[in-house]
């Protein structure tokens, strides 16, 4: 699947190590922080084998498994495509492909709906003859030809990975070609013969939060300790990114500097320099049509006396811009109710995916005689969530996606002229007797949130009804309707009601949004989160003790969060990958990365509000907690596994009671094969069903 990478997501894709500071030695669950310490990793086994006793010994669990298992291993499932060249590209795993299949058909065949796929590179193999859990990360390409590439292979998951050329008409990794240590960095491609890139290179090269601070040049047959240093940041930066687009005939080689989450730099490299581009700090870049760059604006823009408005998008004009004039044309600028979520490039326009109140559409936009032209995409499905999947810049042929909670995945293909089903995924729950509607809560403050709810049609609003909360409300991030049959097959078909709020902090509807929940502001959230629950107890849809709430990363900080704050709400909790310790998060893996988001804990003005929402610091004694479930993974190298183990060992040395599970692969989604996201989810819907019923 190709995305469309910004840089909140290369953020989010590379880590830091711990450091332990004299000023928290007063913690005394800091030892839990050595990921792999014999004696931490004796707790987590401990852990896991009381959490475990308990539920797959739980009537639900074993049934539920293995349909999940079958659902994820179901050689029905789509067969998700990457356009590259005049091939489709495929990652595909399966109860015979455990790690998976890297595979391949021409474009033709694949809309003919051909089965027969040509194995590029088999994983399984490849990780039983190196004796390592490979898991698949991608290709980064050399365009237009692609026969090499750069393939991303993480061992278990984790976000570090390794770089290695390959050559995909031989299928095998090129002898004596370019390879990059497992490491955090990145690269671009300048020529067949020659690499941008940045890696971890010993001490000092890492900035602050762990990423790389050094770009380089390196040249085929040349060792890599020779490549040439283009550019190095201080260490205050967050790091450096390299990348490189093919576009007008020219492969572009660019640098990405990361000043903060939400604030970069790109520099621009032909002719042996680097050339700094002149655009505001916090647009976020979204790619390139042709000679213009795409950026979604954070803040407004003035140009030559004109106001580009917060949340807009709009093109700039690399040439000219690389001559210090800026060439700004608006494509769309989203009204309060909506915002931008994704957008792709054709060889003649771009297609747009707008949200409007949580639900999407597409636009076209050409451009003609120096303006931008829209044009909606006809014969979309109704109500839903519409995610772009792939496309191809050298024809208008792209992919996407449309899915509801009810509705399962539907792959369209579209082109100039049309817009057709290429697969659809089967129902794997009964949707017949579900419905879903859409609802708003009012927040401490007075602003209106939407949720989302999906309910049985016969529903009794008797106060009774086990229901589950799923939200995130973070990094400008939209929760928009999805089909899960995970969520199908274990909790709406065991008779619960599940429900997705869009609570601030999100992008749902822009940049306002996201920033009325940052650093200071980020109670507000919360309250949005209670407001919800409030709402459903008060429409007798559900009670505290039918109540449970789910959230994962920044999500699981969310239900950490409500847990600590509203106890009184909830009586089941899944804090997936968590931050938790508010005090020590910039110094645990990528935590440093994300002050921008939610503060300096250093700083006594930023700690004087985390103080209050930490959820390790506002664990009471006295107090009486839901049972919650804390799920992690030793491999997660994004959200350490030590602020889950130090909330859970905290809470059992105060008498509270908990259920915690601990993976040994998969980094941050804490599974790498179906058979571990089977066991995983396995074990928390039966955890929510005995809860909540």
């Amino acid at each position: 699947m190709k995305t469309q990478l910004t840089f909140l997501t290369l953020l989010l894709i590379v880590m830091n190590v711990p450091m332990l500071h004299a000023q928290e030695a007063e913690d005394p669950y800091l030892w839990l922080e050595d990921i792999e310490g014999e004696k931490s990793l004796e707790w987590v086994r401990t852990q896991n084998e009381l959490s475990e006793k308990v539920f797959t010994e739980a009537p639900l669990f074993n049934s539920l498994n293995k349909a999940l298992l079958e659902v994820y291993d179901d050689e029905e499932n789509i067969a998700y495509p990457d356009l590259i060249g005049k091939h489709v590209y495929n990652f595909w795993q399966d109860a015979e492909h455990e790690r998976g299949v890297w595979r391949r058909m021409l474009k033709e065949n694949y809309l003919a709906n051909d089965t027969i796929w040509e194995i590029v590179l088999d994983l399984d193999a490849l990780s039983a003859k190196e004796n390592k859990k490979w898991v698949f990360g991608g290709a980064n390409w050399l365009e237009p030809d692609y026969r090499i590439c750069l393939l991303s292979l993480s061992d278990g998951g984790t976000d570090k990975s390794e770089l290695r050329e390959f050559d995909v008409t031989k299928k095998e990794f090129v002898e004596n070609g370019f390879y990059l240590k497992e490491s955090k960095g990145s690269a671009g491609w300048i020529d067949e013969n020659t690499l941008l890139f940045t890696s971890d290179f010993g001490e000092g090269s890492l900035s602050y939060a762990g990423y790389p601070r050094i770009a380089k040049v390196w040249k085929r047959g040349t060792p890599a300790e020779d490549a040439k240093t283009i550019l190095e940041v201080e260490p205050e930066v967050a790091g450096l990114f390299g990348g490189s687009y093919y576009s007008e005939e020219k492969l572009h080689t660019i640098v990405f500097k990361m000043i903060t989450t939400f604030e970069s730099e790109i520099y621009y490299y032909s002719d042996r320099k680097l050339k700094k581009l002149d655009f505001p700090a916090d647009a976020e870049f979204r790619g390139s049509y042709k000679s213009e760059l795409l950026l979604i604006l954070q803040s407004d823009w003035e140009v030559e006396n004109s106001i580009f408005p917060a949340g807009a998008l709009v093109s700039l004009n690399l040439e000219d811009n690389l001559q210090g004039k800026n060439t700004v044309k608006l494509i769309h600028h989203p009204n309060s109710e909506s915002s931008i979520t994704s957008l792709l490039s054709s060889k003649d326009y771009i297609v747009v995916n707008i949200l409007e109140n949580v639900r999407n559409k597409l636009i076209k936009y050409s451009l003609k005689d120096g303006r931008w032209k829209e044009e909606e995409v006809k014969g979309l499905p109704g109500f839903g969530g519409i995610d772009l999947i792939t496309f191809d810049k050298s024809s208008n042929d792209y992919f996407f996606q449309f899915s509801n909670f009810i509705t399962p995945p539907t792959l369209y293909y579209a082109n100039d002229h049309q817009v057709d089903i290429a697969r659809k995924l089967k129902d794997y729950f009964d949707p017949s007797d579900l419905t879903v509607e859409q609802h708003w809560a009012t927040s401490k403050d007075g602003t209106k949130i939407p949720y989302f709810i999906v309910f049985r049609k016969d529903i009794e609003l008797n106060g009774s009804n086990p229901t589950l909360v799923d939200a995130y409300g973070g990094f400008n991030i939209s929760s928009q309707p999805f089909y899960s049959a995970t969520i199908g097959l274990g909790w709406l078909e065991q008779g619960g009601v599940y429900v997705l709020a869009n609570i601030r902090g999100g992008g749902e509807f822009g940049p306002a949004w996201h920033q009325a929940a940052v650093r200071e502001k980020r109670q507000n959230a919360y309250d949005d989160f209670y407001a919800v629950a409030e709402n459903l107890i008060a429409q007798k849809i559900t009670s505290p003790g039918h109540l449970g709430i789910y959230g994962w990363s920044n999500g699981g900080l969310l239900t950490g969060v409500a847990f600590t704050q509203r106890p009184d709400l909830y009586h089941a909790a899944i804090v997936g990958a968590p931050l938790l310790d508010m005090r020590r998060y910039s110094k645990m893996l990528a935590g440093a990365s994300w002050m921008a988001e939610y503060g300096d804990p250093d700083k006594p003005e930023d700690w004087a509000y985390l103080k209050k929402f930490s959820p390790y610091h506002n664990l009471k004694k006295e107090a009486e907690y839901p049972k919650v479930l804390f799920v992690t993974s030793i491999k997660d190298d994004r959200v350490h596994p030590g602020h889950a183990r130090k909330m859970a060992a905290k809470m059992a040395d105060m008498g509270h009671p908990f259920y915690y599970y601990e993976t040994i692969e998969g980094g941050h989604g804490a599974a790498s094969t179906n058979e571990q996201s089977a066991k995983m989810n396995a074990l928390i819907y039966t955890y929510l069903n005995e809860m909540l019923k």
